[in-house]
């Protein structure tokens, strides 16, 4: 009796973590597909999904950190649009070194974010509307330095960054992976990580036990920004050109990977491993229902769905 109920403790103590729910999900789902496709399980589409979830994934990060805090970055998709468009425009039309460029473009993804959570934080803008403007704004630089044409003669070594493997692992997984493993310590083993869930569950408290709010929040959104441009690295050099149309609906898939994986949309709650198994929801499910044939207009509506019903679930454990 005694190891029985060591058993429901312990997973009552699971079905506390954020991400054990989107994980159970995640197993499911991936079941489900195997066993309804017989392409799904193949090693080329196994490796097709996760780079296709590398560049969400990626977004995600940041988007995490943002609505830990209770705030959100709408900015994300045409940040990394205009990002990847500077890096492209740069080295194709003013031969400047790809490294550079690359440098160049990370360095405006974060100018965005810094200036959001300046607004945000100094300024007291709400941020979805600081971050709202920031997205119309830079769609429009990246209209307006392209004429809103694609870019193209990259640097032939740049695709390494897109389309290249190493030791059979392609790059964009590397590096997404790469990524996480750094959010992970950041959120979890330093003071800032602290800070930033403090923020999120209680602002005015934070800032009464000396937390200097308005700092984290410029520091978030820098992050934000910038893996919005990492993003934008990775998208430029897969598809070898600058897209300043790219990028459009992107923070929404950025938003539902965070909140599929068990983080809550009013801050303060969530891991930034279940951003990462969201994100591989949102890519297995896109994945196998292509793989069934179902129409794109469908598969708006099943992921309009899956996001209700995981909110819906989220608002019922911290109930």
């Amino acid at each position: 009796m005694t190891k029985i109920q060591n058993l429901k403790h312990t997973f009552k103590d699971w079905m506390r973590y954020p991400a054990f729910l989107p994980l159970i999900g995640l197993i499911i789902l991936f079941s489900l597909m195997s066993v309804t496709n017989e392409y799904f399980l193949t090693s080329s589409n196994l490796t097709s999904v996760l780079r296709q979830v590398s560049i969400n994934a990626v977004i995600a990060v940041g988007m995490t950190c943002a609505i830990l805090t209770g705030g959100i970055d709408l900015s994300v998709g045409t940040v990394m649009a205009l990002s990847g468009t500077l890096m492209a425009g740069l080295m194709a039309h003013y031969g400047i070194n790809m490294y550079v460029a690359i440098l160049c473009g990370l360095l405006v993804g974060a100018t965005f974010g810094a200036v959001n959570g300046f607004l945000a934080a100094y300024a007291k803008m709400p941020p979805i509307i600081v971050t709202l403007g920031a997205m119309i704004i830079a769609k429009g630089c990246a209209l307006i330095y392209t004429g809103g044409n694609p870019v193209s003669g990259l640097d032939p070594n740049f695709a390494f960054f897109g389309r290249e493997s190493i030791m059979g692992v392609p790059v964009p997984i590397i590096l997404m992976l790469s990524l996480y493993i750094v959010a992970y310590i950041v959120l979890n083993q330093t003071a800032f990580g602290r800070y930033v869930y403090a923020l999120g569950g209680n602002e005015e408290a934070a800032r009464l036990s000396g937390i200097r709010v308005k700092k984290i929040k410029v520091l978030v959104y820098t992050i934000s920004g910038f893996t919005a441009a990492f993003a934008g690295l990775i998208f430029t050099a897969r598809v070898m050109s600058g897209q300043p149309n790219a990028g459009t609906g992107f923070e929404l898939d950025a938003i539902a990977a965070v909140v599929l994986g068990g983080a809550s949309i009013s801050g303060g709650r969530g891991v930034i491993i279940g951003t990462l198994i969201g994100a591989l929801l949102l890519g297995v499910l896109s994945n196998g229902l292509n793989l069934l044939g179902i129409s794109p207009f469908v598969q708006y509506i099943v992921k309009g769905g899956i996001i209700w019903g995981a909110t819906f679930i989220s608002s019922i454990r911290r109930a």
